[in-house]
């Protein structure tokens, strides 16, 4: 599976929206664009799919920016990609339909459709908070290295 780099960054971006709504702050595009190294055009396309799916929601003005509208915990990874993925769980094109039917139906049940299952179980199972605390572990044990 490849995902986009909306896609990617999505999630990237919900990482560092979540740290900052833990405490209660809003965050600029800015910031995360310069945090992330991210293009801010591109963050504000991607920050609009997500704001249309509810998943963030903006605060206008001079202190401005957004946070999640619910938990971090409760968005899962599919719920952030199925809002900026266009393409995330396209039926795969007939491959061999018209010479062989039986063919095409076995493709189908006994790969298409377990590869779907099993990338939306996969993508459901992981949430924002995951990939938080993920990350701030990661982030430590860095720092760790650094420390030696």
């Amino acid at each position: 599976m490849r995902l986009s780099a909306k896609g990617r960054y999505a999630l990237a971006a919900l990482v560092e929206i979540a740290r900052q709504t833990q405490r209660g702050e809003i965050v600029s595009l800015v910031s995360i664009s310069e945090r992330l190294g991210i293009s801010k055009i591109f963050l504000e396309q991607t920050a609009a799919l997500l704001k249309k799916s509810g998943i963030i929601k903006s605060t206008k003005g001079a202190k401005g920016g957004y946070q999640l509208t619910r938990e971090a915990s409760r968005i899962s990874a599919l719920d952030v990609l199925a809002s900026v993925e266009n393409t995330l769980f396209e039926k795969a094109d007939d491959t061999v339909f018209s010479q062989s039917p039986a063919t095409e139906a076995a493709l189908r049940e006994k790969v298409f459709e377990r590869l779907d299952k099993a990338i939306e179980a996969c993508l459901s199972s992981v949430t924002i908070q995951d990939l938080l605390e993920c990350a701030d572990r990661q982030n430590s044990a860095q720092a760790f290295m650094l420390n030696i």
